[in-house]
């Protein structure tokens, strides 16, 4: 009876996972599972979220409805971030660079492929805001370990560097621009329980965008974020709130940012680096962080008007530069860097006019996809505009993790918008 009972569970167990393997709907759960993996590792390890972004890849073939897929591709949204991809694959064959240089520059442009996929997928999947979730609470698990690492250096991962103040992984720069999101993301829901009058659970959440923005006054900021911060508020102030609670919450940001600056010294030094770094460079050609990103738009620039309509081809900006730091103009001690710290004029030197037309379509799409209400609709609103910012100073879309957190905010948020839009549009038509 033992032996028969054991065959019997071995059997059902196997059968089990046969018809798992045969559903689409159990797939689809894996898909989902290897995207919230892909979102809380982010925050930690490339590797790690390069493993669960393709695994999340592999996962969607076997149930793809081939024809959904390739009609969704035509739309703008879609066709945008595939025709920048291309444009970087056919501009290889005007490019002057190494081919190893030329298919390199290729590689940032790849992760936009993956963002249809994302709005593909989420479209038709119930569990994107899981996403969301899963991205803020490993977001507040690494405000946790900048603390920690604040006090005892020795638990980094990184080797010391006293710019890099707070520091496990990665560096400033990723880890303001992921606090910042969150941060100013939270408002929304925050401010959806106050219109509830839902108080305790809104100072509850409350608690934690200001943990992020406490980290970023007291640990380590980026110049960055101290820029765009301000325009992120902007934005939510501008599209949910009216204007007597635009002038009180002013005054109240106001009041924490005067506290903040007598405070924290390390904020104070962070923005005065700005006026330092701009003045030794202007009057004494020090080769400062802000001296440096102007000596490239100034040759940037330079190198578009050379190749206005197409570009100097892909991979084509390292040797530009290498040549410009030859001559007498080029301002000695600035480093030579593969791009300008700039996304337009990154991609205006490569594929001229037209590259930045095809960058600025997918910008504007995106954009407008987002319009309207909804906690989907501001996280995808505040990734395209924090993007679209922060490429002022760097080439973020390009970028390892900003471009990540570009592709996978869009993609998430925007499949729930289309969702969301359909459900309301067979709602409509049921009740006509």
């Amino acid at each position: 009876m033992t032996d028969q009972a054991t065959v019997l569970a071995r059997e059902t167990t196997v059968q089990m996972l046969w018809r798992r393997f045969r559903s689409p709907a159990a797939w689809s759960e894996t898909v989902d599972l290897f995207a919230i993996l892909t979102a809380a590792s982010l925050p930690w390890s490339t590797s790690l979220t390069a493993i669960f972004n393709a695994a999340f890849l592999v996962c969607m073939v076997p149930f793809l409805d081939i024809r959904a897929f390739q009609q969704s591709l035509t739309r703008p949204i879609c066709a945008a971030p595939i025709a920048l991809f291309v444009l970087a694959l056919v501009g290889t064959l005007w490019s002057d660079a190494a081919w190893g240089a030329r298919l390199y520059a290729v590689g940032p442009t790849v992760k936009l492929l993956v963002l249809p996929v994302l709005l593909y997928h989420f479209e038709r999947s119930p569990r994107g805001h899981w996403i969301f979730v899963a991205f803020l609470v490993s977001c507040a698990l690494l405000s946790v370990m900048s603390w920690l690492v604040a006090f005892y250096p020795s638990l980094s991962l990184r080797p010391y560097d006293p710019l890099e103040r707070g520091i496990f992984v990665k560096n400033y720069i990723d880890q303001s621009q992921e606090f910042t999101l969150c941060a100013v993301a939270l408002a929304y829901p925050v401010m959806m329980l106050l219109r509830e009058k839902r108080y305790w659970l809104a100072v509850l959440l409350m608690a934690l965008p200001l943990s992020f923005l406490v980290n970023m006054t007291f640990v380590v900021v980026s110049r960055t974020a101290l820029v765009t911060v301000p325009i992120m508020l902007a934005v939510f102030a501008l599209l949910h709130l009216r204007w007597r609670s635009v002038a009180m919450i002013s005054a109240a940001m106001i009041v924490f940012a005067v506290l903040a600056w007598q405070a924290s010294p390390q904020l104070r030094k962070t923005a005065d680096t700005f006026s330092r770094d701009y003045r030794l460079y202007m009057q004494e050609n020090v080769p400062t962080s802000m001296g440096e990103r102007l000596e490239y738009w100034r040759h940037a620039v330079q190198f578009f008007v050379q190749a206005p309509l197409v570009g100097h081809g892909t991979g084509s900006t390292q040797g530009l530069f290498e040549r410009a730091a030859k001559e007498r103009s080029w301002v000695p001690g600035v480093r030579v860097f593969p791009n300008p710290h700039n996304q337009t004029l990154h991609v205006a030197i490569q594929w001229g006019a037209i590259g930045i037309g095809v960058l600025y379509a997918i910008w504007i799409f995106h954009f407008q996809l987002f319009s309207g209400e909804g906690f989907a609709r501001w996280v995808g609103l505040l990734v395209v505009v924090q993007n679209v910012f922060t490429s002022l100073f760097n080439s973020h879309l390009f970028d390892f993790h900003e471009g990540w957190m570009y592709v996978l905010g869009v993609g998430v948020a925007g499949g729930m918008v289309i969702r969301r839009r359909q459900a309301e549009a067979n709602v409509g038509q049921a009740g006509s």
